[in-house]
């Protein structure tokens, strides 16, 4: 007999019954809306369908006559400065120790090659964010963008203050070629150093040079663009002709025929895709982003 009322306690305080196990069965149910489910979800959607179009319209429009974004300001001074200093040094130190070594052919050959290899590295980068990225890639989406805005309006790079063009390319110079600068002291590496860095800090200056015009531009810099020394004008405006995927180099322009002759940036781009499913901007018809508008009357003649 003692088991029947154990038994009828039990049903009498069945989970049903009882009115704890009804609140936690509220709570469960109120705790559970697809409601709060859908919200990672928007905000993963958002980067990729509301972002990109924020990024087109960031370039819809040139910059203006005298635009702030296009001087120079202290900053951008100091870092060019800083920068210039690091590559005089290095080249200092490369003539004073040929000089005690009594070499001379071994630094002139060296800096020789910091100043080929100039040539391939900017097209290689200049290939690199002109094809993969937009103004989000972690630390080089603002390059990426103004290389977007640059291809809409190549002119603009011929009204940015000197330091302006350069400050970004001479920050990077500056933190690479101090540390050689204080440890290294072999006139070979110094001269090698010296010309690579400098030719990569002026490189954004040899290519706003190439969007120059002749009758403007300084007669020394129309000779070296003439005898191959400066990437020309007319090499690189085809780079800006379709179908904008050659012509990158921007230093002397010396490796460009190479590249696109033997297809090798292609090749790379083939490479990318296969192996991470990524396709460049060049193989996609050219968008109204990257056709180049031309100036107006008003700009030129404030020119």
């Amino acid at each position: 007999m003692s088991i029947l009322p154990q038994h009828n306690h039990y049903l009498t305080r069945s989970p049903t019954h009882n009115p704890w196990h009804r609140k936690r069965i509220i709570c469960s149910a109120t705790t559970t809306p697809t409601k709060p489910k859908s919200s990672p979800s928007q905000l993963t959607f958002e980067p990729q369908f509301v972002t990109p179009p924020n990024l087109v319209t960031s370039i819809s429009t040139p910059p203006v006559l005298n635009d702030p974004s296009l001087q120079s300001t202290w900053s951008h001074r100091t870092w060019v400065a800083t920068g210039c200093t690091t590559v005089l040094v290095s080249l200092a130190k490369a003539i004073a120790g040929a000089g005690d070594s009594h070499i001379w052919l071994e630094p002139m050959l060296a800096g020789y090659i910091g100043y080929i290899l100039a040539d391939l590295g900017s097209g290689v980068y200049h290939w690199g964010i002109d094809n993969y990225g937009d103004g989000s890639t972690p630390i080089f989406g603002n390059q990426i963008e103004a290389f977007q805005g640059h291809h809409k309006w190549p002119w603009t790079i011929t009204r940015r203050q000197f330091a302006n063009n350069l400050h970004a390319l001479a920050r990077t110079v500056a933190f690479f070629v101090l540390p050689v600068d204080l440890v290294c002291n072999d006139p070979i590496v110094n001269a090698f150093v010296g010309v690579l860095a400098g030719c990569i800090m002026f490189s954004q200056q040899f290519h706003a040079w190439a969007h120059g015009t002749k009758s403007k531009l300084p007669p020394i810099v129309v000779a070296l663009q003439d005898v191959g020394l400066l990437v020309s004008r007319s090499q690189h405006g085809a780079h800006h002709r379709q179908p904008y995927n050659n012509n990158y180099c921007i230093v002397s322009g010396v490796w460009n025929e190479f590249l696109d002759k033997n297809k090798v940036f292609e090749a790379l781009e083939m490479a990318l895709y296969f192996k991470l499913g990524v396709r460049p901007r060049s193989w996609s018809e050219p968008t109204t982003d990257w056709t180049e508008e031309t100036e107006t009357a008003s700009q030129v003649a404030v020119q």
